[in-house]
């Protein structure tokens, strides 16, 4: 055991974020603490490193161990590059360096006892040298700096003109090259594109230490960690198994305390009824008798109603007007901005009742292109056009359309009068905003609280073609199942931009990806673009071969095929790859029968009986034919 927490509890005057809370990491385990948001996970992480102090309970860190926290914000100074701030974590590693390089000349000028002494030593300080990865700390620096998003041309850039994003990433990069013991990390996913996030997974299963991470994004955790931690009303409980295990497992809990709920109070309903009945009849030894049942009802234990079976919300999301089935024609769309060319000659169809997602790595033109089907900035070439009663809903980070001087209730009943009170708070509650919360003003809120506002504003809606910018970001795991859910029923259509790859799987029918300046598109969700990424991306967007090729010289037309080629030939692989398990499963089913006619036609009252011989001859011919044209065609599917 690495890290130990014992009966933890903490307040914020009379609000309790954690009562009682126990758990443990052992040595290089991978686990996840989750709750919504509010419920004490950065509190708790805060306590862990010491910043917060407990009200009451313990954290005990194993001997001789250390521990490295990653903070959701980081604000890192001083005059480092990048390169040059994470090379501050091998300063040892370049000492030691320093120093055999210094006895490698010392040795040239010593002789006798002081030459083997010295010579032990450097024996010594190399063998060192080596176990610490000396001889290839700087791979080590640049694969972490690549892993993370950071290209060659960034290594230079100081660190004081780095965004709070890039920041958090260097924070990161330092702290998985200093190697602690255990990794606390706070959301570290948060400023990482899908190539990054990916990277990082792997890099932590094969981390040496232990990890202790909080996360909303649920790909990530099924990937990483073996034991999840969750906070729920102050309370841990701990389950094993990835993010999809406590899923299931903690559904199941919820089943069974419910239906432990409903019993008891069907129990106590009865008992409620005996008693009324005892009392009715007004005589002494009934009255006496309902005494008595009431005493043992007080004494009962009752069980509470579980917290997220409490009036959860469902929204329900849906279009005023159906639009037509053409909802969307992109044709030979270009962008470019001074010095990088973002997409060229991209066209795509969305048809109605799609949910699209747009993909692709940090800087390939994801929210322009958004942006310029929004009508919010020009292409600079080709068009696009929308169908036939298309509403677009469109959800923008950067550009909340929502009043400065209103409250977040007067926001959406301005916007909505026909809602009711209870209406306007359901919905807002679904977005994390609770009692006197709806009365903040939004000049008072932070950027992902303006981000939810709007997200809860664009629900309302009833536009039947939504275009949403990252609509999960700062959004707890209940809220991203009930925006999931949403979507999913949505008789509309939607195009989105998302990292959350878990999100996609849920909600994705359909994945564009920009890369190499084109678009790929894949007819499934993130499981299926994963599997086919490589094989679509080098046949539908090959990079260029010479990067001193200008892109004009570039023939799009030889490159890559029209989207609707794209869609047809995926369509036929898919039906091919059916019609192949088709025609094995029917293979396999003859060649069963064959074998059961074999085994038959020797039994001794077959045998002598002519007419079930023929028959079962007969049979096996049919067989054997059929047989024959299967075998032709699966050869020719396969």
């Amino acid at each position: 055991m690495i890290l130990s927490c014992q009966n933890i509890c903490k307040a914020f005057g009379e609000k309790v974020i954690l009562n009682d809370a126990s758990f443990h990491i052992e040595d290089r385990e991978k686990a996840a603490l989750i709750g919504c948001n509010g419920a004490g996970k950065t509190t708790l992480l805060r306590i862990i490193m010491q910043e917060l102090s407990a009200d009451s309970g313990t954290v005990v860190l194993a001997r001789d161990k250390n521990i490295g926290y990653l903070a959701q914000y980081q604000d890192i100074h001083g005059h480092h590059t990048i390169y040059e701030e994470l090379l501050t974590t091998k300063q040892h590693i370049i000492d030691m360096e320093r120093r055999i390089r210094n006895m490698e000349q010392e040795m040239n000028t010593v002789t006798g006892d002081e030459l083997n002494c010295l010579m032990e030593t450097y024996t010594r300080l190399t063998h060192q040298f080596e176990l610490e990865n000396g001889y290839a700390y700087k791979s080590e620096l640049t694969g972490v700096l690549k892993g993370l998003g950071f290209t060659e041309e960034d290594y230079d850039k100081q660190i004081e003109t780095l965004s709070g994003g890039q920041k958090t990433r260097v924070a990161l990069g330092k702290m998985l090259l200093s190697k602690p013991d255990i990794l606390l990390l706070d959301e570290p996913t948060n400023h990482l594109d899908m190539e990054s996030i990916s990277w990082l997974e792997t890099y932590l299963l094969n981390y040496p230490g232990a990890v202790f991470i909080v996360s909303h994004d649920r790909y990530f955790l099924d990937k990483v960690v073996t034991k999840v931690i969750e906070i729920e009303a102050g309370q841990t409980r701990v389950y094993s198994g990835n993010y999809s295990a406590y899923a299931l497992k903690k559904a199941q809990l919820r089943d069974a305390q419910y239906k432990a709920y409903l019993n008891q109070q069907r129990d106590i309903k009865h008992q409620e009824a005996v008693i009324a009945k005892l009392k009715s009849f007004n005589r002494e030894k009934s009255i006496k008798r309902a005494e008595s049942r009431e005493k043992m009802l007080d004494r009962v234990q009752r069980i509470e109603k579980p917290l997220e079976l409490q009036d959860r919300m469902r929204i329900s999301l849906e279009p005023r007007v159906l639009s037509g089935n053409d909802v969307l024609h992109v044709e030979a769309l270009s962008k470019a901005f001074p010095g990088q060319t973002l997409f060229s000659d991209i066209s795509f169809d969305i048809k109605r009742g799609e949910r699209v997602a747009l993909i692709g790595n940090n800087g390939t033109g994801k929210t322009t292109m958004l942006k310029i089907i929004n009508g919010l900035i020009e292409a600079d070439a080709g068009k696009f056009s929308l169908g036939s009663k298309v509403q677009i809903g469109y959800y923008d980070q950067e550009h909340h359309v929502l009043h400065m001087d209103k409250t977040i209730f007067q926001e959406i009943s301005d916007t909505y009068p026909t809602l009711t009170e209870t209406e306007i708070r359901n919905m807002l509650a679904a977005f994390l905003f609770t009692g006197e919360d709806v009365f903040k003003e939004i000049s008072a809120l932070s950027g992902g609280e303006r981000g939810r506002v709007s997200l809860a504003k664009l629900m309302l809606s009833e536009a039947n073609f939504l275009i949403l910018d990252e609509p999960t970001n700062h959004l707890d795991i209940a809220s991203k199942e009930i925006l999931e859910e949403a979507l999913v029923s949505y008789t509309g259509t939607v195009l989105y931009v998302s990292h959350d790859r878990y999100f996609i799987n849920q909600t994705a029918t359909r994945i564009m990806e920009l890369t190499n300046q084109a678009v790929v598109n894949y007819i499934g969700d993130y499981d299926y673009y994963l599997e086919k990424k490589e094989e679509l991306t080098s046949t539908y967007a090959p990079g260029s071969t010479s990067p001193e090729a200008p892109a004009e010289e570039k023939s799009v037309s030889e490159n890559k095929l029209s989207w609707q080629q794209m869609k047809e030939e995926q369509a036929k692989k898919r039906k091919r790859e059916a019609e192949l398990k088709k025609v094995e499963a029917r293979i396999e089913e003859l060649e069963t029968r064959d074998s059961e006619i074999d085994e038959t036609m020797v039994l001794p009252d077959v045998c002598t009986n002519v007419a079930e011989c023929t028959k079962l001859s007969r049979e096996k011919a049919a067989i054997a034919e059929e047989l024959e044209e299967l075998y032709e065609k699966w050869e020719e599917l396969a």
